[in-house]
């Protein structure tokens, strides 16, 4: 369930890719974020309707995204995204949450108060949130929860990574970032039509390649053991294949 359980996080004070136009958009705009996830997938992928991207990340005092994941997930964008006229991602702290655990409700309701990008013109709006507490299931480090609106758990992620014997919070925050994001771009099999069966069923919108990015463990915190050692996941042939034949590259 790619509104549960999820790992993937990362955030920077940078603009990474300049985009294109950057119109101001109002909530009441005529682009709709309140569809499911996977549903703005090939807006995303393809340059038919929108020819750039703005990521806006939002963070509560003390979580901060990393840089260096950060700058991961942009590169990984921008190889699969056809964008020609750019990538940027704005950041902006937000205040704390006054609750250490959060609901997707909870998620959404911050969301609303507190959103500023949307999409306007020839740019896309996306949403991330890192927050101060947990969801209401510890093990999980991050959720993809609308059509261009994700949320990484900040604390859950920082008692989980950057410590003796824990995975790097680079690899953390990048491998949870671009699993979400991977999940609005239609994966797997929701939003993008796969191109040949693939999809673990028994574990939502997830790939059966326990070596790929969309394996199901990477959204939570089963994936830290092979972080410790391991590389940040990439996404697999048939994932790749899907998404290209969804507009992408």
């Amino acid at each position: 369930m790619y509104h549960m359980k999820h790992i993937f996080l990362a955030v920077l004070p940078l603009i990474l890719f300049i985009a294109g136009c950057t119109k101001s958009d109002e909530k009441t705009g005529s682009y709709s974020n309140d569809r499911a996830v996977g549903a703005s997938a090939r807006d995303l992928l393809s340059n038919e309707s929108y020819t750039s991207l703005k990521i806006e990340i939002q963070y509560m005092s003390g979580f901060k995204p990393d840089t260096a994941a950060i700058s991961h997930l942009a590169s990984v964008l921008a190889s699969r995204l056809n964008k020609p006229d750019g990538i940027e991602v704005v950041q902006l702290q937000i205040p704390a949450s006054a609750g250490t655990m959060l609901s997707t409700k909870d998620v959404m309701n911050i969301e609303k108060q507190n959103r500023t990008v949307y999409t306007s013109g020839n740019q896309l709006g996306v949403y991330f949130l890192f927050t101060n507490g947990n969801y209401t299931d510890n093990n999980v480090l991050g959720i993809a929860y609308r059509n261009t609106s994700m949320c990484l758990f900040g604390k859950t992620i920082h008692d989980n990574s950057g410590g003796i014997g824990q995975a790097s919070k680079t690899k953390v925050e990048a491998t949870v970032l671009e699993h979400e994001f991977a999940h609005i771009l239609g994966l797997v099999n929701t939003g993008s039509s796969m191109q040949a069966p693939h999809q673990d069923a028994p574990h939502g919108a997830h790939c059966n390649n326990e070596n790929c990015l969309m394996y199901y463990a990477a959204e939570t915190t089963d994936i830290l053991g092979f972080l410790v050692t391991g590389n940040i996941p990439s996404l697999d042939a048939n994932c790749i294949n899907d998404l290209k034949a969804n507009g992408g590259k």
